[in-house]
């Protein structure tokens, strides 16, 4: 008999109710669903959300009942606005809160999805929103039919350096990642599924049950090869964090130093309006009305 015991592993019931501020979590036969929300709602984009990420990714990881997950929104956005009260904060030490929160937390967001999660990935975006790298850089992406991707660093004065880069410049490659990076390109559901970024375009209301399908089918492989194809599926990703995760993150917080923007909701005042479909009280929102 050994000498020490095991730390426990958390268990699902008890890291479901630790995360419930900022995650709807459900699971069914080893497939767990994550849904991002803020009071229930549609997910305002703060430190304390950006934190809860990385400390999810960490804990799902390491539970050995989880075999394939799920990562969504609650509502029809994904992440679509910013809590002015959360980013507020940042006035008070730039500095601490630049690195603290932005640079560690951000880095480990992504370093987190890669590289803690050894299960399958499916990122589901119900709608439009920025920080889509989350879902982008999950194995297997689908989006609904009304989805817009687009990175509205440039718009609000900051660098795109925080990890969406890494996904626009891996799956876009050079030329469309750049011109998407500096115009603030909003791609749609039909061009993000074009362009290679997603693999499915699906209906906003059958969304939710073509993931937990092609969950249910993934899942449906021993446990052991299935967990052994991720690293396999994930290599260039790996690389990608290496070459210039780290990189990018820096340069976008030594400008956010030098040149002080400050982090508001602008997200659709200043990037939706450009886009068809949208009108002003629904700019704000960043939610866009659908076609008739």
């Amino acid at each position: 008999m050994s000498l020490t015991n095991y730390v426990p592993t958390p268990k699902f019931e008890e890291y479901k109710e630790l995360f419930k501020e900022h995650f709807v979590m459900e699971r069914r036969d080893g497939i767990i669903e994550l849904r991002m929300h803020t009071l229930g709602g549609d997910v305002q984009w703060n430190f304390e959300l950006h934190r809860a990420i990385w400390q999810a990714f960490q804990t799902v990881g390491a539970d050995p009942e989880n075999k394939v997950m799920i990562l969504t929104t609650t509502g029809d956005t994904w992440i679509a606005n910013i809590d002015d009260s959360s980013f507020s904060k940042e006035e008070d030490d730039r500095a601490y809160y630049s690195y603290e929160h932005m640079y560690y937390d951000g880095r480990r967001m992504l370093i987190s999805l890669i590289h803690d999660l050894e299960i399958p990935t499916i990122g589901v975006i119900p709608g439009p929103g920025a920080h889509t790298e989350l879902a982008l850089m999950c194995d297997i992406t689908i989006c609904s039919d009304n989805a817009m991707i687009v990175d509205p660093h440039l718009d609000l004065g900051l660098v795109p350096g925080d990890g969406i880069h890494s996904a626009f410049i891996e799956l876009l490659g050079v030329k469309r990642a750049a011109y998407a990076l500096l115009t603030c390109e909003i791609i749609d559901a039909q061009k993000a599924l074009e362009y290679g970024l997603v693999n499915e375009v699906v209906p906003r209301t059958e969304l939710s049950d073509r993931a937990w399908k092609i969950a249910e089918r993934v899942n449906s492989r021993k446990r052991t090869t299935l967990r052994m194809s991720v690293p396999v599926i994930r290599r260039p990703w790996k690389q990608r964090i290496v070459d210039d995760l780290d990189g990018g993150f820096a340069m976008e917080m030594h400008a956010y130093m030098c040149d002080s923007p400050e982090h508001r909701d602008d997200i659709g005042t200043k990037t939706y309006e450009r886009a068809e479909g949208y009108e002003e009280e629904d700019r704000k929102k960043g939610i866009r009305i659908a076609s008739k």
